[in-house]
């Protein structure tokens, strides 16, 4: 497929960051401008230049990675002074292709909405790409024909400092204060979120949820040109039925499948394959995922989960409860599951930043703490063995990242996995 004239073409530009998303950028604009690559703590790449070099020279553009935090980053200074040149791989790729996007973001559900919606339109036999924040970054992507439909899951990190990316189908899920240890506030966070809804066209389409109010009320205050439809989970209870799928039984998926209908419909798509998709959908690994289950117990992985909000929707699906928590809580989370609940639940918290998680949960849960996501499980299991008669469900939902101690959530949930599979076997 033909490049669009881009901005960037024949320009002089800065990538900053080397990961999957700057490491992509770098790739994809190699052979169309003069491209450079910095990164704060891999200066020995060799494709690197030195910070010297970058206040020497005058760059057109800045393509900043989703990771960087111009306001912490070594470049902190330099970013402040080119505010105006700073843009996003999701900018550049904006500015080469003009394909329909399908683009989620919200603080829960991002990457199962974009999973179901890329297997639907796989089963009517499109040409599609599932990009972006789920793991594969945008100009990663291959074999890209005028008709290929792309689906995007977008954080408020690679949003925040987007200037040109629209959508023609956009979602904003939900909205709940998250990532405060970047944007400060709650208003910089929703502001971060909803340039998703950036549109010059009116033939441009955005969802949000009707039962969110943060999302409805900074909605209300935006003059924006694409049309919205506001998403309700109650609307598609004749959609389980059809599909008879207990995965889409609680709050959280409830959500993700209303959105996932609605676009479809937006779409077009054809109801039968649709149904046939969410019948044999199974959830993503990490997220809310049965890792095991017998009469008595029932073992949840949901390492993805790193918000007590995340959390807390598995939490009021099941019984009797032993909630397994821990890692590195976002500045200004809070617990606002319902008293109701606490009675169902028995918390193990582990790590460093127990003090945090005691502060949450005094007074409402009952819980105990430990030194290391080992000890703790090893004290679930003498609790649960004791007890064989009894159906329980043991949870592992952080509410927290996993900085601490693993890579990433992927790397703690496999983690976990094993100490499940080391407990189980004996």
């Amino acid at each position: 497929m033909g490049y669009n004239l881009s901005i960037f073409l024949n320009k002089k530009v800065l990538v900053y960051g080397s990961g999957k998303s700057g490491l992509s950028t770098l790739e994809f604009l190699k052979n169309k401008c003069e491209v450079f690559l910095y990164d704060d703590f891999k200066r020995n790449l060799k494709k690197s230049i030195n910070y010297k070099f970058i206040l020497k020279n005058q760059f057109d553009f800045i393509i900043v990675s989703p990771g960087i935090d111009i306001k912490k980053c070594k470049l902190s200074k330099f970013l402040k002074k080119n505010l105006k040149k700073i843009y996003t791989d999701l900018d550049v790729f904006y500015s080469f292709y003009k394909n329909d996007c399908i683009t989620i973001t919200g603080t829960n559900g991002k990457s199962t909405t974009c999973e179901l919606i890329y297997k639907i339109l796989l089963k009517h036999s499109y040409n599609v790409k599932l990009v972006g924040n789920i793991g594969r970054p945008i100009l990663s992507a291959k074999n890209i024909t005028s008709k290929t439909i792309f689906v995007v899951e977008a954080s408020s990190y690679q949003l925040e400092y987007s200037k040109i990316f629209q959508s023609k189908y956009a979602a904003i899920l939900n909205i709940s204060p998250d990532h405060l240890e970047r944007h400060k506030t709650v208003n910089n966070y929703l502001r971060a979120k909803f340039k998703i809804f950036n549109s010059n066209s009116k033939n441009s389409f955005g969802f949000v949820n009707k039962k969110d109010l943060l999302t409805i009320k900074e909605t209300k205050k935006r003059n924006l040109i694409r049309k919205i439809f506001r998403v309700t989970p109650q609307s598609i209870s004749y959609v389980k039925e059809k599909i008879g799928n207990e995965y889409f039984l609680n709050e959280a998926n409830k959500e993700n499948l209303s959105f996932v209908i609605a676009i479809s419909n937006k779409l077009k798509l054809k109801k039968k394959l649709v149904f046939e998709t969410l019948k044999k959908f199974k959830g993503l690994k990490y997220r809310q995922q049965i890792i095991y289950k017998n009469p008595f117990l029932t073992i949840i992985n949901d390492s993805k989960s790193t918000s007590f909000s995340s959390s807390e929707s598995v939490l009021k699906k099941n019984l009797n409860i032993y909630w397994l928590l821990g890692g590195i809580p976002k500045k200004g989370d809070r617990l606002t599951l319902n008293k109701k609940y606490h009675s169902k639940i028995k918390a193990f918290i582990y790590g460093k930043n127990k003090k945090f998680f005691n502060k949450q949960l005094k007074d409402k849960i009952q819980y105990s703490n430990f030194n290391n996501l080992s000890d703790a499980l090893k004290k679930i299991f003498v609790i649960i063995n004791q007890d064989n008669f009894s159906k329980k469900t043991l949870i592992f939902s952080p509410s927290a990242a996993s900085f601490d101690s693993f890579k990433n959530f992927e790397d703690r949930g496999q983690y976990f996995n094993k100490l499940i599979k080391k407990y189980l076997n004996g």
